[in-house]
């Protein structure tokens, strides 16, 4: 995708071939700046301290993660270590265990002085294929804008929750892809950007690739998206996943809930956009999904731009008062209209779910 009139992934392997580079989103949208991972040290870093984040793009770096350890050392105990760490760093997105997972499946059998490069090699796989699987969900969530459009006559609204753009993947979004596909087919859309607190992605990083990309948006307070719906504003919210259950329950960024309560007092359609390493099979109900509880100073503080044109970072809230951080909530399968994935668009149901990834279903 673009950014500063360049195309860019989110995350590459360095033209030696060793360091994989990483577009810091902790720097954006004050500064694009990219860090060298050169170790397993780095990578567990970039995920818990969030320079990267998107489950999509959380699970590609923990597999490049894998293949930095196996530089270094490359036997069956640091192996073992890299693993444990890296799928350690943080609980929620199902893809980061999934990548370390399939990662460790193909490394454990091999001799230790082949898997370096059995390392590279299986994580350049695994990322292809979320650009591949990304682009798929693109062509599908593009039929329903524009059946949308074309129901319509004018431009079509939607609303987003976070940031499930090309920088939460390693190219093209989950909820954006059908976007920007559907701004390179000349379908006329708006996007209201919901901001997202308390990290604002959705202000961020969000709002950032869409003027990069040119797509018409707008900046909205969380609290509005509801009023706008209720004014007739919205035509369509598409969001991410960071887990999807067996049955459908989709945990995402804190807020999205509350987004899928009121498109379905609205009669708002509320989709789904992932790609099936986010659906995890072993856990049915959205209630087993662990919930990251994250720092009270990303509530009672918040870092920007200054009108002098410092960075800086103030206090919002009265010393001495703490905060409440939940990082995601979960939304019941009931609430959603169906999910966008690189097979189509499918109910959100455990028979739908099955039926269009049998070689995933556990047990």
């Amino acid at each position: 995708m673009r950014a500063l009139g360049q195309d860019y992934r989110s995350i590459f392997v360095d033209e030696d071939g060793l360091g994989v580079v990483i577009i810091d989103q902790t720097a954006l949208p004050h500064a694009f700046e990219t860090r060298r991972l050169i170790g397993l040290d780095d990578a567990v870093t970039a995920i818990a301290d969030m320079w990267v984040r998107g489950a999509p793009l959380v699970g590609v770096t923990a597999a490049y993660g894998v293949a930095l350890a196996m530089l270094a050392d490359d036997s069956d105990a640091a192996l073992h270590e890299a693993c444990e760490r890296l799928a350690g760093a943080r609980p929620t997105a199902v893809n980061l265990a999934w990548a370390v997972e399939e990662m460790h499946r193909l490394l454990a059998p091999l001799a230790p002085f082949e898997r370096a490069k059995a390392a590279y090699a299986a994580a350049s796989v695994i990322a292809e294929e979320d650009v591949v699987n990304n682009a798929a969900i693109g062509d599908h969530g593009l039929a329903l804008i524009k059946e949308i459009a074309a129901r319509k006559g004018g431009v079509v609204n939607i609303m987003t929750h976070c940031n499930a753009g090309w920088l939460a993947t390693v190219d093209w979004g989950t909820a954006t892809a059908p976007i920007y596909k559907a701004h390179e087919a000349g379908v006329p859309l708006h996007v209201w950007v919901s901001e997202t607190r308390p990290r604002n992605q959705g202000a961020f990083l969000t709002a950032w690739e869409l003027g990069q990309h040119g797509v018409p948006h707008t900046l909205i307070v969380d609290n509005s998206a509801g009023h706008l719906m209720q004014l007739g504003e919205v035509d369509l919210i598409i969001v991410g996943a960071d887990r999807i259950t067996a049955q459908g329950d989709v945990c995402n960024k804190i807020g999205t809930y509350l987004k899928a309560l009121a498109a379905h007092d609205n009669g708002v359609p509320f989709y789904v956009a992932a790609p099936s390493p986010s659906i995890d099979f072993a856990l049915r109900e959205g209630s087993d999904i662990p919930i990251e509880t994250r720092s009270a100073r990303e509530v009672t503080h918040m870092a920007g731009r200054t009108e002098s044109g410092d960075l800086a970072t103030i206090r919002l809230s009265p010393e001495g008062t703490d905060a409440l951080n939940y990082g995601f909530d979960v939304t019941p399968a009931r609430l959603v209209s169906g999910l966008i994935t690189e097979r189509g668009v499918i109910a959100a149901t455990e028979e739908a779910l099955a039926a269009a990834f049998p070689e995933r279903v556990t047990g």
